[in-house]
């Protein structure tokens, strides 16, 4: 192999073609075509494409002239830690100073929304923007909708209108998927179809609102990015920037996401994208599983396609059970996973009496594992919502069994952690009525009707905070408020360096933190946590983005109990368990109705998600995978005892050719043992006598 290709040698055939496709150029580069490639589960996609990154560089691709765009912070961290691992071993780079050099200078590396937050500060004269823009979270977006519902008098409606989730969550399909108003509602929300004009009013009242305080939600950093790229000359002037362009996991990218690189690259030239079409299992986020299957044919001639079928995380058995279940899909990128690590246990299929049962038998397994040596950690149980692990969550409390089920708030939605950030995004934005709000409704004897006149004082005053010097509060909020300005005043000097400002915001706080929360101790930790999260960043409005496009996860006040055990089960819904893995996985309750959701029936295209993410499940296992099927189910809304049921059928994805791979097998569960009667020795009542006592 030559010298030069020394990088590439750890990757298999297909992951290398991958990585190196394209023509070197004369003068240093590399000219390539539009590229697709399909990632099996478990087969390497994140090191190819980090190998891919590397190649590009070592063929002479100026860094800074390389984009990579992914759907996590995290993963963009970590593919550019692997780029830039691989560039020192190729470069021979002992005491990692040249490659170092090269990391610097990739730094269009990020989520679609945070560099699409970047290029919106560049370009914000073109689109009529301010780059002092805000960005506001869900969460913000969603109580801005709930003003203006009140305002518009929608919230006062004889009949019940859709809550400001609701509101919040049509808009940001019909953005992101393109379709009319009225066809997401028919689409996704057909219970608010009623609701379409006045829905129509409310949303043109939140864009307004929007662009009169100069802020821009989530869906508004994709919005605007398409609104760019629809301009030719400027779609031009950007996509000349950068010779590659990089997607990963591009079967979840949207509408708006994948005209965007149309825009930046419309003949493909550069254009890489990575994913698989099997595990596009995001269509409520408005994710469009055509943009891969229909990538190659989107230019002339088709782009080129690689498939990498080797996989690294599953036994071969495994692997069979999943590519059977996928070889039923009508349209897909086919491929067949093989395994490098061979053969291996055959999956199985239970069936339980009931959904008792079900919790019983999983539990069971579960210690059983644990006593044969596979950690609790190493095993996880899986289903399709999260009320499907409820009577499990009760059975594995009862046998003492410690477990953590993924989901719950995010550290930005935290009380305390919201006052303080809010009140930076005040100083970053004065004309941000939302952050105004919160911040001016922590002073005592400050409600909201005072605060809202203060607001609108601010908004009269062009958003100047020293014209909020004269402006009259109620008494007992004078001293806190003229407090309060001074250190807004303090922190929008021209030349106050941002280290030190959270801290100086932390010490107003803190007051108000004690005189609001009973149980203040718990959250002082997050706060200062939040203060070293912020010299991560370059300046205030660096860190208020990253803050709220990608956020913590951990929150104290929020958090359970400490384990006592250092070993604990893994619970999660399919979705929050993508990209993970465990030794043994058990999915819950593979039923029609489960799987494919209930939801989804008579829709073709839903179905088929459903069955993406069945498989999705069963290739998170590496060594054992039991799909678990209770056979009855209790009706809702009966009496505490009643035994009201009915059967659940085997889901349609369970196949006979599915069944061949699997090991079949039933379990009753304790219960029904002990119903049953021995009959070796009967009970005798002596009925007779009973009905004469009677009289």
């Amino acid at each position: 192999m030559a010298a030069q290709s020394l990088h590439l040698e750890p990757l298999n055939i297909a992951q290398r073609k991958a990585a190196s496709y394209g023509e070197a150029l004369p003068g240093g580069g590399l000219r390539a075509g539009p590229l697709l490639v399909i990632a099996g589960a478990g087969t390497g996609k994140t090191g190819t494409l980090a190998h891919r990154v590397a190649h590009l560089v070592l063929s002479g691709v100026d860094p800074s002239r390389i984009m990579l765009l992914t759907f996590t912070r995290r993963a963009a961290l970590e593919m550019r830690r692997r780029a830039v691992e691989i560039l020192r071993k190729a470069l021979d780079d002992t005491l990692g100073g040249k490659s170092q050099a090269i990391a610097q200078r990739l730094i269009w590396t990020g989520t679609f929304h945070s560099i699409g937050n970047r290029l919106l500060r560049h370009y914000a004269p073109q689109l009529g923007l301010e780059p002092s823009f805000t960005v506001v979270d869900r969460s913000d977006s969603a109580d801005l909708m709930d003003q203006l519902r009140t305002e518009l008098g929608l919230a006062s409606k004889e009949q019940r209108f859709p809550r400001k989730e609701t509101c919040l969550a049509i808009y940001s399909h019909r953005v992101n998927t393109g379709k009319a108003l009225r066809e997401s509602l028919e689409q996704q929300f057909p219970w608010c179809l009623q609701w379409e004009q006045d829905l129509t009013a409310l949303y043109r009242a939140y864009v307004g609102r929007k662009q009169r305080f100069n802020l821009l939600d989530y869906d508004d950093l994709l919005l605007y990015w398409q609104v760019l790229m629809s301009e030719p000359k400027l779609a031009q002037h950007v996509g000349s920037h950068f010779d590659h362009i990089l997607v990963d996991e591009y079967q979840d990218t949207n509408r708006l996401q994948a005209q965007i690189l149309e825009g930046m690259k419309p003949d493909g030239a550069g254009l890489t994208v990575v994913g698989d079409d099997a595990q596009a299992i995001y269509s409520f986020r408005a994710a469009a599983v055509e943009n891969i299957l229909g990538f190659p044919q989107r230019y002339q001639p088709p782009a080129e396609v690689v498939t990498l079928a080797q996989n690294y995380r599953s036994t071969q058995p495994v692997l069979d059970v999943s590519n059977a279940l996928m070889a039923d899909a009508p349209r897909q990128h086919r491929k067949h996973l093989l395994a490098a690590r061979g053969a291996g246990q055959m999956p199985r299929y239970i069936t339980t009496d009931d959904l008792e049962s079900q919790a019983e038998y999983v539990a069971l397994q579960i210690l059983q594992r644990r006593e044969a040596g596979t950690a609790l950690r190493r095993q996880a149980v899986l289903f399709r919502t999260g009320s499907h692990s409820d009577l499990l969550e009760v059975e594995l409390a009862r046998r003492k069994i410690p477990f953590v089920k993924y989901g719950g708030l995010k550290f930005l939605e935290a009380a305390h952690v919201k006052d303080l950030i809010a009140v930076l995004r005040w100083v970053d934005n004065p004309r941000n009525s939302l952050a105004a709000f919160r911040v001016l409704q922590l002073l005592p004897g400050m409600g909201p009707v005072n605060a809202r006149a203060v607001v609108e004082a601010l908004d009269a005053g062009g958003g100047s905070l020293a014209a909020l010097r004269q402006h009259a509060v109620p008494k007992g909020s004078e001293r806190d408020f003229s407090r309060l300005l001074d250190l807004l005043a303090a922190l929008a000097e021209p030349g106050r360096a941002w280290p030190g400002q959270l801290r100086m915001a932390r010490e107003w706080y803190q007051p108000h933190l004690e005189r609001i929360f009973e149980h203040f101790h718990t959250r002082i930790g997050d706060l200062e946590q939040l203060e070293q999260l912020s010299q991560q960043f370059a300046s205030r409005e660096r860190f208020l983005t990253e803050m709220t496009l990608d956020p913590p996860q951990a929150v104290s006040d929020l958090s359970g109990k400490a384990h006592q055990d250092e070993d604990y089960l893994v619970l999660s819904t399919i979705h929050s368990a993508k990209g993970m893995e465990w030794d043994t996985v058990y999915v819950l309750n593979v039923v029609d109705g489960s799987f494919p959701s209930e939801f989804a029936a008579g829709k073709p295209a839903m179905v088929e998600e459903e069955r993406r993410l069945l498989y999705v499940a069963m290739t998170r296992a590496r060594n054992e995978l039991q799909l678990v099927s209770p056979l009855k189910f209790p009706l809702t809304q009966q009496a505490p005892r009643g035994d009201a049921h009915v059967y659940g059928g085997r889901s349609r994805f369970i196949t006979d050719k599915v069944l061949k791979c699997l090991e079949q097998s039933g379990y009753a569960g304790s219960r029904a043992a002990e119903a049953r009667l021995d009959a070796a020795q009967p009970i005798r009542i002596d009925a007779t006598a009973r009905l004469k006592d009677m009289w």
